[in-house]
């Protein structure tokens, strides 16, 4: 592996990592994906990203259909109970991916904590997100973005494409200071923001990049798009992870995933890593949600 992946990251908040998935791989993923999202847009699965919210919680009514005003994403990969939960448990604990997180920490595998796999896909209408820091609200002064961004990160992010992906905008190098008064002033959905750049991505490439760069997303209906979106943390960053990742709601289910497609040595890290995901549920039971829509 290139040590100048790490290098990337901290020199522009992200780096493209190319053809981590084999093409077997990335038919395998495609194919299990297609028939989630045929699941999903059907209204079976209450867990989805509902048009036009941008962010956590994504409530659906008692009763009612999830994806009846449309969907942009398809949440809990790793649910037991969702169609080739299988497929996707293999992907995100697999060496590869877990490789490049390990890189990216610093760290080894007893470090490592279970955090989220979700899918983001082409939403019923063109959709875009605002610009925005996962953990840090857009009210924060120029001093409290600093102190966050300050601290380290605890956790690896990444988008791995399964069809062509450049819906990813960000501003290289954001990660490391405190927005501009251009980027405070802007309008939410500005196009044009100086230095930002679209990331492109093929199939089979991931990018990985620290959560609180400055970025947005920008989505077409008429686009095919099958983008696996995961995270995995670090144990140190216990209490500036568990907003993160608890406020999806992943702590009601996690001991119920199926970890038995798994063998020898990426099954023991994953039910370690699960088991210290479980302990920072235990730990931290009212988080709040990071940003509001």
């Amino acid at each position: 592996m290139s040590s100048t992946h790490l290098e990337s990251l901290n020199r522009d908040g992200f780096v493209l990592v190319p053809s981590i998935l084999t093409p077997e791989q990335i038919t395998t993923l495609r194919n299990a994906s297609a028939e989630v999202i045929d699941f999903a847009r059907s209204g079976n699965w209450p867990f989805v990203r509902t048009l036009p919210k941008q962010f956590p919680p994504w409530t659906v009514a008692p009763g009612a259909n999830p994806a009846e005003g449309g969907i942009w994403g398809v949440q809990f990969l790793m649910h037991p109970n969702l169609p080739n939960s299988k497929t996707f448990i293999s992907n995100y604990f697999s060496t590869p991916i877990v490789s490049v997180v390990k890189e990216l920490l610093e760290c080894e595998d007893e470090d490592l904590v279970m955090e989220l796999f979700n899918l983001l896909i082409r939403p019923d209408r063109d959709f875009e997100l605002r610009w925005h820091r996962d953990d840090i609200p857009a009210t924060a002064t120029a001093e409290e973005e600093l102190e966050r961004l300050r601290q380290p990160a605890w956790s690896a992010q990444w988008n791995l494409a399964l069809y062509e992906d450049d819906s990813l905008i960000v501003v290289p190098a954001s990660h490391k200071r405190a927005r501009t008064q251009v980027e405070r002033d802007a309008d939410p959905f500005e196009k044009g923001i100086p230095g930002e750049i679209r990331v492109q991505m093929k199939p089979g490439d991931a990018v990985f990049y620290n959560n609180n760069i400055l970025h947005r997303g920008a989505y077409l209906s008429s686009k095919e798009r099958m983008t696996l979106h995961g995270s995995i943390g670090h144990r140190g960053g216990s209490r500036l992870r568990a907003r993160n990742v608890l406020q999806h709601g992943i702590g009601e289910w996690v001991q119920d995933i199926d970890l038995s497609g798994l063998e020898g040595k990426e099954k023991g890290r994953a039910v370690a890593m699960r088991k210290l995901l479980m302990k920072l549920g235990a730990e931290h039971t009212d988080v709040g949600f990071s940003l509001e829509d």
